[in-house]
Formats: structure tokens, sequence, C-alpha cells
């Protein structure tokens, strides 16, 4: 069986060449995109990632697309960090749900070392559950990497959210160069990186492919893509941007799984304004991973029961297995 690897991968990407790909026929871009998933990853098999808020609100960061942002007044309420043992509850139901991996979000800008032992804590208890964890805190230093790792997280998640060029018109309140100096640190500390980013926010097509060349180009490829579409919630600046086309989108995401061949890509928030044709085309593009639950965070998400019924109708993980064995053929 084939694990995943980055033996051999480009990280050299031009943006013309990554523009001659997205462009091609919509056809011949499914074609060869599909063709690189199955080389990677059963065909038909899509992993399931369950993901709760532990601390919900007043986020010091201006992100024009957040509605847990201080800067701006969405009606969500402030929660504080929540309990361990209330974390590990939720944890236990999303495994008999049939989730695979648990992720962990919190509105900060970089966790506050009083709560450290709560956060390693609650990696501890969800892993000794037999989950893959996961945790977006924001920025993380070298040594919080490390202390992460050692308590067992598997993945961290920190998106790179647009190109360089678009960034500042999505985000003052911190870098790039930051955003990339914590993903240096999750990677360097043995972690998994999970990194993707949002598109729908206003960007121009070049944008797209200036995000995909970011993370396509990096040392090595992100364990785990999310792609995104915006959620324009009332409140932010974002409120009244123009959505992405359906079919532009998966070109996105036929173009990230040419790109990041051994990648999962995860389809994450935006899914629940997305037809069920649009996600059957997303999965034959090369996504391979989505979230499941009511909400991501604070946004809306599919009822299980449509992602049940979709999943029966393409015959999805019907006891399919994670790895496509490509000596097979």
């Amino acid at each position: 069986m084939r694990q995943q690897t980055d033996n051999g991968f480009r990280h050299d990407w031009r943006r013309d060449e990554i523009d001659q790909i997205m462009k091609q026929p919509f056809a011949d871009l499914l074609w060869q995109a599909q063709q690189v998933h199955r080389q990677y990853f059963s065909p038909n098999r899509v992993q399931v990632s369950t993901l709760l808020s532990i601390k919900t609100g007043a986020c010091p960061e201006d992100c024009a697309y957040c509605p847990q942002s201080a800067h701006y007044h969405t009606g969500l309420s402030r929660e504080k960090l929540m309990q361990v043992a209330a974390v590990v509850e939720k944890a236990r139901a999303a495994k008999a749900s049939g989730a695979e991996r648990f992720c962990m979000g919190a509105a900060f800008s970089s966790p506050h070392q009083r709560d450290m032992p709560a956060l390693l804590a609650m990696v501890q208890e969800v892993k000794a559950l037999g989950l893959e964890t996961c945790m977006t805190l924001g920025m993380l230093s070298d040594t919080q990497a490390q202390q992460l790792a050692a308590a067992g997280l598997d993945y961290y998640n920190h998106n790179l959210d647009t190109s360089p060029e678009y960034y500042g018109e999505i985000i003052t309140t911190r870098s790039y160069a930051q955003r990339l100096q914590t993903l240096q640190h999750v990677r360097e500390s043995g972690m998994k990186v999970c990194s993707g980013g949002i598109v729908g926010m206003g960007e121009q097509p070049s944008d797209r492919i200036g995000l995909l060349q970011q993370l396509a180009n990096m040392p090595r490829h992100p364990d785990s893509v999310p792609l995104n579409q915006l959620v324009a919630v009332p409140g932010t600046p974002l409120a009244d941007a123009e959505p992405l086309s359906p079919l532009e989108f998966v070109r996105l995401v036929a173009t990230a799984r040419i790109l990041m061949p051994a990648s999962w890509l995860r389809l994450s928030a935006g899914r629940e304004q997305m037809s069920d044709e649009t996600q059957a085309l997303c999965f034959l593009a090369g996504a391979n991973s989505l979230f499941v639950g009511d909400c991501l965070l604070t946004t809306p998400n599919p009822e299980r029961q449509r992602d049940q019924r979709l999943f029966a109708q393409l015959g999805i993980n019907a006891e399919q297995p994670l790895f496509y064995d490509a000596t097979a053929v």
C-alpha cells in the first residue's frame, strides 16, 4: 500500500504553469486531476473530520472574513476556553458519529501560556479515544509547537488564506511572514501541517493561483489542505462579497490535486451552500476530506443526513481503504 510521501514532488511551480493547468478545458482538467488522485488515494474514500470551537469570539485579529473578530459587530457571544472534560465529551460523540479526526479551534491571536496546560490535556485525552487530533490556535512559538507535538497532536492548522499580494486587503494585524513562520515551527516539531485558504473574498484569479503556488512550493506539501469558500457574515467587511462560481471552485480543487498529489484536500467552509452536484464534482476533482456536523466553528455546515445521502448516492466510503494500492494495476 502506497503511503503519503513528499518524494519526487515539485516545489518550484511558476504561476504561468499553474494558470495553464487551471485554464485547460474542464473535462481535461478533471481527467488529469482524477488520474493523479488515483495514484495516491482510493477513488471512493473521503476522510471525515469534526471541528469544535473550544474558545469563541473576541479575537484581536482583524481578518475581514471572520465573525469572531473583536473588530466587527456580528452578534457573536464571547465564550471562554472550554473545560477539558466538555471537549472530550464532544470528541467521544464525534467518534460515535463516524469522525476519524477531531479538530479543535480557538479564537486566539496566539495561545496564552496560562492556557497551554488545558490545551495539552485536551490533545492527550482526545487522542486516547483513538481519534486523530488537530488544533488551530493562531500563531505558535517554537516552544508551543514542541509542547503540542510532545502531547501527541497530529495536525496543526494555520491557513495562508490568500496570495501574498492580496493578503493586506484581508488582514492587517499579522503578516504573511508570521504565518509562514508558524508553519515552519509546526513542521520542525514533527507535527503534520494543515494549511489552505479561502476563496470568494473579492480576490482575482491570479490570487487563487498565488495561494496555490505558496502552498505547493513549501519545503514539504501540507499534509492537509482545507479549501474554503467564503461564508459572507453580516457585520464583517466581506458581507457583500460576490460568490465564486461553483465551476471555478471545482477548478481550484482540481488544480490543487495536480500540484499536491498526496495531500488531503478538504472541503471546508462554504460547503453548506454547495449543491450535491458541485460536491460530487469536487470529489471527482480530487477532494477527499470534509468536516461533518451542523456548524464549523460559528458558520453553518450541511446536516449529517445530507452527507450520508450524498455518500450513498456516490458510493463513497463503502468499505474503501484510505490509500490506493498503485502496485495492483
